[in-house]
């Protein structure tokens, strides 16, 4: 089955003043939408075209030579995107509960020891990215990764991200 763009959870306004309407309708009925065209496209006449896209990008190196660089890029941001939506809610925001709590505190010291890190990766993201708490072999940790990078293609199983745009500065 073809990849498709999942529908939103909550209302294109639902998010704001964070995140305005136009944004998240251009998001994601343009942007996400291209990922899942491109990547289709990419995948057209071969065996991972009917596969999940998780198990794809896991496999990014069994794929034909030629086609890799396009699903990284293409499968990546739909896989990226598809978590991203996921990740935000109208109802959302601060500290987690019960063992993701736990588990912050463990890794990091505290919830805001944690959202400064998680900060500072997406700052420190070089160009357009992602900032990642990961489970990565049974611990937490905070990665980026570049484009449309996915944690998975490294073994690690993101938990959230955060999509890092950037503008270049003159």
């Amino acid at each position: 089955m073809a990849f498709e763009v999942p529908p939103l959870p909550y209302d294109y306004a639902a998010l704001e003043p964070h995140i305005d309407e136009q944004t998240m309708r251009l998001h994601h009925d343009k942007h996400h939408q291209a990922y899942v065209d491109k990547a289709n496209a990419a995948l057209e006449g071969t065996q991972w075209a009917d596969k999940d896209v998780e198990e794809v990008i896991r496999n990014l190196d069994s794929l034909p030579a030629d086609k890799q660089g396009p699903v990284r890029n293409n499968g990546g941001g739909h896989l990226n995107h598809s978590l991203f939506w996921e990740s935000m809610s109208p109802e959302g925001g601060g500290a987690p509960g019960g063992d993701l709590a736990a588990a912050i505190d463990q890794t990091f010291g505290s919830f805001d020891a944690f959202r400064e890190q998680f900060e500072q990766a997406g700052v420190n993201q070089f160009g357009s990215g992602w900032a990642w708490l990961v489970l990565d072999g049974g611990s937490l940790a905070v990665t980026s990764t570049p484009n449309q990078d996915n944690p998975v293609s490294q073994g690690g199983t993101p938990l959230v991200g955060n999509d890092v745009w950037s503008t270049p500065t003159t």
